[in-house]
């Protein structure tokens, strides 16, 4: 899935992981036992049709645990069978759990997926231009 969604983004040349390394990272519905990040799988026939990776995050002026989407995926073969707003109902959810009902569900979507963009608008979602998304990573960590 992740490598399909890398093509999707044009950018399959960047993913580094494994599968070790994604068993020694990730958690999967419903225990979410271990791992630094979890993920909502929907499956069909024993086959993986989507899936949605998230982790916590929280608001300080909140004062609470929200929601982060790293990444939202159906395939090719899946898509507009409401799958993907499922998957953000689910999160919606989950944010709304551990938070009381008042934290946030918060994700990122790159400008030319209009198709991902108009459904999220659709279901409530709001652009936040007011804000940046900015990143450092790899070896500019230790730089800083």
């Amino acid at each position: 899935m992740i490598r399909e969604l890398a093509l999707f983004e044009k950018a399959l040349d960047r993913v580094e992981a494994t599968e070790s390394s994604l068993a020694s990272t990730l958690s999967f519905a419903p225990d979410f036992a271990s791992g630094y990040a979890k993920t909502f799988l929907i499956l069909l026939d024993n086959k993986v049709a989507g899936m949605a990776m998230y982790f916590n995050n929280y608001s300080t002026w909140l004062a609470c645990p929200g929601i982060y989407l790293e990444d939202l995926f159906i395939k090719e073969e899946y898509r507009r069978r409401g799958f993907a707003k499922a998957l953000l109902r689910r999160l919606g959810e989950e944010a709304a759990s551990i938070s009381g009902g008042k934290g946030r569900l918060e994700w990122s979507c790159l400008r030319w997926n209009q198709n991902a963009l108009s459904t999220y608008k659709a279901m409530g979602a709001e652009t936040m231009d007011e804000w940046i998304a900015l990143r450092v990573e790899g070896e500019g960590l230790t730089k800083m």
